[in-house]
């Protein structure tokens, strides 16, 4: 009887979800390929420091990740690119926004003290010590004026809208092509126009004046977002409802506006955000003024002036208040952002 021997090799281990060496390698050639061309940009163009950096990582990126994979195809290889470059703009976008904030809070919050946000500048000139004086009356003045240009300028804007796409009534083009028209005015004409029809006329500056100045500037973003957004609610929906027997009105008001509330609140705030942080309307309609003031015909305070009128001192202190009115606006704008989103996402939810 022959017997035979056979001799059984065990394979080495492999693990193929492993990428560590692949991945290591990848990071050194992109650290390299960035320093280089950081380099030849510092010495053609002269663009240094973090940006040069960046800027090379951005033609670094693409190249790594194309080389590394063409070697598994065409479509790995275009895939890996496509992410790169989406990875790269991703941070374009992002980087310069995080700098700005971080900015803003290291040189605002040095105003911050513990009446800054209760107090005003009414015995306090705006170089004096930054313990003393505040800026409630600019947040006051802000989001009285703010508030009533949104109670004039949003329902405008909603109801042109609806006259535009539902009613499609003779005026229709020419409702669209002034609200497209008044988008692309300038701030300070704005201002000059409530200027020379009602500052002039009507008293001088007041918080009326401003509002209505803002009211110029918000009324196209909201009329032309809500356009926009009843122009994709199915028409199925509108056939239902006439086939149901409601009138035109009905429907528009019972039936498609309710379906895109959350929508129309978007329209709100991307016009709110258009105007909160306008400063050319406001010097030639409302002025400043350094007390609280809830006064409709008197000049009133607003953020974007007060750090307008605190960086024109050149003092430090007056500096570091103007940042400090920065950051409030900022937080100013993030709280009314996260309003309009908290009713957005409740009214989407019915």
């Amino acid at each position: 009887m022959t017997t035979f021997e056979v001799s059984t090799v065990v394979p080495e281990p492999r693990r193929p979800w492993d990428h560590s060496r692949g991945t290591l390698l990848r990071v050194g050639v992109l650290v390299a390929l960035s320093g280089i061309f950081g380099w030849l940009l510092n010495t053609l163009t002269g663009l240094s420091g973090f940006l040069g950096w960046y800027v090379g990582l951005a033609f670094a990126m693409p190249v790594v990740a194309f080389v590394g994979s063409v070697r598994h195809g065409w479509n790995l290889a275009s895939d890996r690119v496509a992410s790169a470059v989406i990875t790269v703009a991703f941070a374009a976008v992002t980087i310069p926004w995080v700098s700005i904030f971080v900015t803003v809070y290291q040189k605002g919050s040095k105003a911050f003290h513990s009446k800054y946000l209760t107090d005003d500048m009414r015995i306090t000139p705006s170089s004096d010590v930054i313990q003393n004086g505040g800026v409630a009356h600019a947040i006051i003045g802000t989001l009285m004026m703010v508030l009533i240009a949104s109670l004039i300028a949003v329902p405008l804007g909603i109801l042109a809208a609806v006259y535009i796409v539902e009613i499609k009534g003779r005026f229709a083009k020419l409702v669209r092509f002034l609200t497209q028209a008044m988008s692309g005015v300038p701030s300070i004409v704005a201002g000059l126009f409530i200027y020379a029809t009602v500052v002039v006329f009507f008293g001088g500056f007041s918080a009326w004046a401003g509002s209505l100045a803002l009211v110029i500037l918000m009324l196209p973003t909201v009329a032309r977002t809500s356009e926009e957004i009843l122009k994709i609610v199915p028409e199925d929906l509108r056939t239902a409802s006439y086939a149901l027997g409601a009138t035109q009105s009905r429907t528009t008001f019972r039936v498609v506006l309710p379906t895109i509330a959350s929508g129309l609140v978007t329209a709100a705030v991307l016009g709110i955000a258009r105007v909160v942080g306008e400063t050319a309307p406001l010097i030639l309609t409302a002025s400043y003024f350094v007390a609280k003031s809830t006064s409709l015909n008197e000049p009133i305070a607003s953020l974007p002036i007060y750090i307008f009128s605190s960086l024109g001192l050149g003092d430090e202190n007056a500096t570091t208040r103007a940042w400090g009115g920065s950051l409030v606006l900022l937080g100013v704008v993030f709280i009314l952002f996260a309003i309009a989103r908290t009713i957005s996402t409740r009214l989407s939810r019915k």
